[in-house]
């Protein structure tokens, strides 16, 4: 049965909505880019909201859903001028001390590879009282627009999530590639693009055969999304050939190969699964 789509003024289900109260601020996750992976705390958000500060990755259609706040954009994309994470944190204060009602509405999850635990902490080092709403990370909702499961029973019993950059924008120093290589049958690279080629010469140099599959996926869950399937050999060439883009997840493992039987979003245009046995077991996957 068709639906209208729903509208700033669609009422939400019935429930005992949390109040976004004046000086508030509420941290949340707004997802990794289809508006529909919003959850109905944010969508109650941003009903409310005075202001709305958002990430680059904010999409269009969500900030329509807040049509009586102000919207402020506080994106932050690398190599491109952007506000200093300080400057962002004490705005959310100033606001807060206002009596604004804040909405800060960050890509992704908040707490993951996103700065809110520095922004929450801000803000409660100025009495500034903070909920935090969490949101679907691209390291799991991406992959799995992609037909990616970042676990699989025939595949992994762990995963790693790291991040691709530093504060200082290199490849993290801090992190043992090694123990991560060898510890983490799937590894979920955030920010990767950049120093992709130091991070796969890393994970080669640990062990990782250069035989590996990899996938990227960009602009995930978006209709701009593109999802390129490699090897930890090839990648940086396949990258720079498929003239590929940030902001992108980077997958390593075998899971990579589910893809070729889980394409759903291709399979709904009409394309067959390539390979209902993509890890060679001689047989289909079985129920517990």
């Amino acid at each position: 049965m068709h639906k209208e789509p729903m509208n700033s003024d669609t009422p939400l289900p019935a429930l005992d909505w949390p109040v976004l109260e004046p000086g508030w601020v509420w941290l949340c996750g707004a997802g990794p880019g289809d508006p529909g992976l919003l959850t109905l705390h944010a969508l109650n958000a941003l009903r409310q909201a005075d202001v709305v500060i958002y990430d680059a990755l904010v999409q269009e259609a969500i900030l329509s859903w807040a049509p009586q706040a102000q919207h402020i954009y506080a994106g932050k994309r690398g190599g491109k001028p952007s506000a200093k994470q300080r400057d962002i944190s004490l705005q959310l204060v100033d606001l807060a001390k206002e009596g604004k009602r804040v909405l800060r509405l960050k890509g992704g999850d908040p707490f993951v590879f996103g700065r809110g635990g520095e922004e929450a902490q801000t803000l409660v080092q100025h009495n500034v009282p903070v909920r935090i709403i969490p949101g679907i990370s691209a390291g799991i909702g991406g992959l799995a627009y992609a037909g990616i499961p970042v676990t699989h029973r025939d595949v992994n019993q762990s995963v790693t999530f790291v991040t691709g950059h530093d504060q200082s924008g290199q490849t993290p120093s801090a992190l043992d590639w090694t123990a991560i290589s060898k510890g983490s049958q799937v590894i979920v690279i955030y920010m990767g693009m950049k120093h992709i080629a130091q991070i796969t010469a890393k994970l080669v140099a640990a062990g990782r055969p250069l035989s590996e599959p990899v996938a990227v996926v960009t602009t995930a869950t978006t209709p701009q999304q593109q999802v390129l399937e490699t090897t930890l050999g090839t990648i940086v060439d396949d990258i720079a050939k498929a003239e590929l883009e940030p902001p992108a997840i980077i997958c390593v493992g075998k899971s990579v190969l589910m893809r070729q039987v889980l394409d759903w979003q291709g399979q709904a245009n009409g394309d067959a699964p390539r390979n209902l046995d993509p890890l060679g077991r001689g047989r289909p996957a079985e129920s517990a």
